[in-house]
């Protein structure tokens, strides 16, 4: 995709904003001006999480994550049902790479539903995408 329609593309899903570099900055950004970013902050965690290959640092990273989402009272504590947090937390201590799956497709479904469609609508991604469209404009017609 060009740069140029690189915004305009963050719109198709949730799955293409994360998946691009700048799509994920400017959504983070976003978040952080609604005071809500603990959600894809936990998405990243996990994305991270799943990658961890030592075994030490499975627990470690297992128990970070945990502390910081998922118990009652966490400084960026997520909203996910009771059901999903009684079972991470009768697992977390022996975490899988698997282990916080359910809460991150909870999550990922949430801001899909809620906080992505604010984005869409927001002046920042609509300033972003006029740029684009400008820059564009610009370099194909370089007599404007």
């Amino acid at each position: 995709r060009s740069n140029a329609g690189e915004a305009m593309a963050w719109s198709e899903s949730v799955d293409t904003l994360l998946a691009n570099k700048n799509g994920l900055a400017a959504f983070r950004t976003f978040l952080k001006s609604e005071f809500s970013e603990e959600n894809v902050e936990f998405w990243l965690a996990c994305e991270d999480f799943k990658k961890t290959k030592s075994s030490t640092k499975i627990a470690s990273k297992a128990q970070r994550i945990y502390s910081d989402f998922i118990q009652a009272d966490a400084p960026k504590e997520i909203n996910i049902d009771f059901h999903t947090k009684t079972h991470i937390s009768r697992n977390i201590s022996e975490p899988t790479l698997r282990c916080f799956d359910d809460a991150q497709r909870l999550i990922c479904s949430l801001m899909a539903k809620d906080s992505f469609p604010r984005f869409l609508r927001s002046e920042a991604y609509k300033e972003l995408v006029k740029k684009q469209q400008n820059g564009n404009q610009k370099r194909w017609l370089p007599f404007l």
